[in-house]
Order: C-alpha cells, then structure tokens, then sequence
C-alpha cells in the first residue's frame, strides 16, 4: 500500500499536465488542421503575418492569393491565421 502511496503524486502530475497542456494543445491543432483544409477559392484570409486576401486558386500544399492591388502571392496553407465568415 505504502509503495502505491509513493507513486500517486507523480500519477497525479502527470494527468494534471496531460488535462491543462497536452489536451489542449492538440485540440487546436486539430481545429487548425481541420480549417486549413477547408480553405476553398474566393475565401478570404488573414495570413499569420497580418495580411488580408482573397485566396484564388487552392493547391495540395499551398495557397495562390490575390491582394487588394490584384497581385498574386503564394504562401504555405499553415500560413493562414482565420479564414473570414462572410457577414451578412
């Protein structure tokens, strides 16, 4: 019983981190993951950097974006910060 005892500390700790660190941390990456490969043309964007877009053209991997000024950039998919929901 003592020998149990002396292990429920550390059992303790570690389900506090798992429940306060870990848990959450991989719930948003799955949120991210799960935004990112939702992104369709004619969304728009705001990149991690700030940038606001519209995306044009959608690859496996990477995004084809027009600015305001109607040029076109490419960036990574796990550059996008939000996607913006159309207000209406």
């Amino acid at each position: 019983m003592e020998q149990i005892m002396g292990y429920l500390p550390m059992v303790v700790l570690v389900a506090v981190f798992y429940f306060l660190l870990i848990r959450p941390q991989q719930k948003r990456a799955k949120e991210a993951q799960n935004m990112q490969s939702s992104i369709e043309k004619g969304n728009k964007i705001v990149t991690i950097g700030g940038m606001h877009c519209t995306v044009d053209e959608v690859k496996e991997t990477t995004l084809i974006v027009k600015t305001v000024d109607g040029s076109k950039m490419e960036f990574e998919k796990s550059a996008v910060r939000q996607v913006k929901r159309e207000e209406v």
